[in-house]
């Protein structure tokens, strides 16, 4: 799956980016390889949901998947 990220230019220097197909996952780098890490671990972190706070039956199944 690929993920369009908006890359800006920080006012005090460095960089940060957003996410737009996933409100509120943004991050930023002093430097454009750091911002890099930080994205693939910001959209890691805002598709991540601890299924323990989540109400399942016996009939429901957790399935975790790669894209």
């Amino acid at each position: 799956m690929k993920i369009k990220v908006v890359v800006h230019e920080a006012e005090e220097g460095g960089f940060w980016a957003e996410v737009p197909s996933i409100p509120g996952c943004v991050t930023q780098g002093n430097s454009f390889d750091e911002l890099l890490i930080n994205i693939y671990e910001a959209v890691e972190g805002c598709l991540s949901v601890d299924v323990q706070d989540i109400t399942i039956s016996k009939n429901d199944k957790v399935m975790e998947i790669a894209i």
